[in-house]
C-alpha cells in the first residue's frame, strides 16, 4: 500500500496542463509588486518537474535571503517553532494506525459487514463499497489508504459477480476520498496546524458532511445500478448480519474510541491518534492475528517514510506561511476584496475556483499548507467561520483527489485496476458531478458543517 501511495504522491507537475497554472496566476495578479516574484519562482520550479515540497522550500528560501532583510537565525527559529506543534504528532500516529489496519484484514471484515447490510439492494457490492469506504475512512484518516484497502478486495469480487470494471473503479475512487472528510482526517490536522483552528471541532464538523456525501455517492451508485440492471445479492439473514458485525466489531470499535474519547474529553485529538495506533497494532497482531511479528518492522518503516514525506512538506509550508505574513499578503488581499465590495459569497466562489484549479497540479497536503495561510486571514476578515472554511477546503481536496491530471486517488486506483488515467476519468464522472454539487451545498450552507460541533459545545 505504502509504495502505491508514495509513487502517486511524487508525481511531478506536467507542463501540458495549463489550467492548473491559473490558480497561481490569479494569486499573482492580486498581490502584485516584488511579492509576486515568489509565486513566479515557485511556478517556474514546479514546471521543471521538481516536487512541490522542494520547489516551495527553495522558492521561499531564495526570496527570504535575496529580497528581504530577515536574518537566517530568525528563519531557523520560525522553522523549528512551526514543526514542533503538538498537533503535528497526530499525523505519524494516524498513518501508522492506517497501515496496521490496511495490512491487518480489518478492511475485509468491514466489506463483509457492509455487504451483509446493503448487498441485496440495486448495485449490491457497489453500495457495499461506498459503505465500507465510509467505515474504513472513519478509522484510517487517509483517502489513498481507503482506496487501496477496500479497492484491492472489493474490485475483484465485483468483476467476478459481473459488474463492469468502470462502475467499480468509479465507486472506489470517489468513495475513497471520504477518508479526508470523515474524521479522523490527516488533512484536517494539517489545516489546524496552518490556521490554529481546533482539531476536535474540525473532526466533529466533518461527521455530518461526511455522512451526507457517503449517502449521495451511494444514491448515484444505486441509480446507475438500477438503470443498467447490475447484479444484486441475496438478502442476508439477521443472523448473518450479526455474525459479520461481530467479526468487524474490533475494527469498528476504533471509531468509538477516537470520536468518543475526544467528545468525552478523555484525550486530545493527538492523544486519540496515539491511542488509535496502539489499538490498531493490538487488534492486527493479537486479536485478528493477520499480521505476524516479522511484518511489524516493515510496517513501521513504511509509516515512517510516509510521515517524513508529509512532515517535510509541512516544514517548507511553515516558511511559506511566515513569508506571507512578513509581506502582509493576506492583509492586502483582504483589503482589496473589501475595497472592491466583494462579500463572502463571491470570496467563497473564488476560493472554490482557486482550490479546484490547484487540485489539477498538487496533492491535498501541499494545497492546504500553501493556500490556507493566504486565504484563511481573508476569510476571517469577511466573517467566515474558521471551522466552516476548513470543511470547505477539505471537500475541495476530495474533489481534487478524483480528477486529473494529478488526482492522487486516480493514480492509486490506476495501480489497483490497471486502468489508464483517461479511462478512470470517464469512469468517475457521474460521482464527480455529484461531489461538485455537494461542494456548492457545503459552501453556502454553513449549518451542515457547524451544527454538530455547536450542539456538542465545541464552538
Amino acid at each position: 500500500m505504502s509504495a502505491v501511495i508514495a509513487d502517486a504522491a511524487r508525481k511531478p507537475l506536467s507542463i501540458k496542463w495549463p489550467l492548473g497554472i491559473l490558480a497561481a496566476l490569479l494569486v499573482i495578479s492580486l498581490v502584485g509588486g516584488k511579492t509576486a516574484m515568489i509565486f513566479c519562482l515557485l511556478l517556474a520550479l514546479m514546471l521543471t518537474g521538481m516536487p512541490v515540497s522542494i520547489a516551495l522550500g527553495l522558492a521561499v528560501l531564495t526570496f527570504l535571503f535575496t529580497m528581504t532583510t530577515v536574518p537566517p537565525t530568525q528563519v531557523a527559529q520560525k522553522l523549528f517553532k512551526g514543526i514542533e506543534s503538538f498537533e503535528i504528532m497526530a499525523i505519524p500516529f494516524f498513518i501508522l494506525a492506517g497501515n496496521f489496519l490496511t495490512h491487518g484484514g480489518v478492511a475485509k471484515r468491514m466489506i463483509d459487514f457492509a455487504t451483509s447490510m446493503v448487498g441485496h439492494m440495486h448495485g449490491g457490492l457497489g453500495l457495499a463499497g461506498v459503505l465500507a469506504c465510509a467505515l474504513f475512512a472513519a478509522v484510517s484518516g487517509s483517502s489513498p489508504a481507503t482506496v487501496v484497502a477496500i479497492g484491492s478486495i472489493l474490485l475483484p469480487a465485483m468483476l467476478k459477480q459481473g459488474f463492469p470494471k468502470q462502475f467499480g473503479a468509479g465507486i472506489i475512487t470517489t468513495s475513497g476520498a471520504l477518508g479526508i472528510l470523515i474524521p479522523p482526517s490527516i488533512v484536517m490536522v494539517m489545516y489546524s496546524v496552518a490556521t490554529n483552528t481546533s482539531v476536535g471541532a474540525l473532526f466533529m464538523a466533518g461527521v455530518v458532511p461526511g455522512l451526507m456525501l457517503a449517502f449521495l455517492l451511494g444514491v448515484v451508485a444505486w441509480y446507475r445500478a438500477r438503470k443498467f440492471n447490475y447484479p444484486r445479492m441475496d438478502k442476508a439473514s439477521w443472523g448473518a448480519r450479526i455474525t459479520a458485525f461481530r467479526r468487524a466489531f474490533w475494527g469498528l470499535f476504533l471509531i468509538v474510541i477516537v470520536m468518543g474519547g475526544i467528545y468525552a474529553g478523555l484525550f486530545t485529538p493527538t492523544e486519540a491518534a496515539a491511542m488509535s495506533a496502539v489499538y490498531s497494532f493490538i487488534i492486527a497482531v493479537f486479536v485478528y492475528k493477520d499480521i505476524g511479528w516479522k511484518d511489524v518492522p516493515r510496517i513501521l518503516v513504511n509509516s515512517a517514510s510516509m510521515s517524513a514525506m508529509l512532515l517535510y512538506i509541512i516544514a517548507n509550508a511553515v516558511l511559506f506561511s511566515f513569508l506571507m505574513t512578513y509581506e502582509n499578503i493576506p492583509q492586502a488581499m483582504g483589503m482589496w476584496l473589501l475595497q472592491m465590495g466583494f462579500g463572502p459569497i463571491v470570496f467563497l466562489l473564488a476560493v472554490n475556483v482557486i482550490l479546484l484549479l490547484a487540485g489539477n497540479v498538487m496533492e491535498p497536503s501541499s494545497i492546504v499548507l500553501i493556500f490556507a495561510p493566504i486565504l484563511f486571514p481573508v476569510a476571517v476578515q469577511l466573517g467566515i467561520n474558521p471551522v466552516h472554511f476548513g470543511i470547505l477546503i477539505v471537500v475541495n481536496m476530495e474533489v481534487g483527489m478524483c480528477h486529473p491530471p494529478v488526482g492522487l486517488n486516480l493514480y492509486v486506483a490506476s495501480g489497483i485496476t490497471k486502468m489508464g488515467i483517461t479511462e478512470l476519468t470517464v469512469a468517475v464522472w457521474p460521482w464527480l458531478l455529484a461531489m461538485l454539487g455537494f461542494l456548492g451545498l457545503v459552501t453556502y450552507v454553513p449549518a451542515i458543517s457547524l451544527w454538530l460541533p455547536k450542539y456538542l459545545g465545541m464552538m
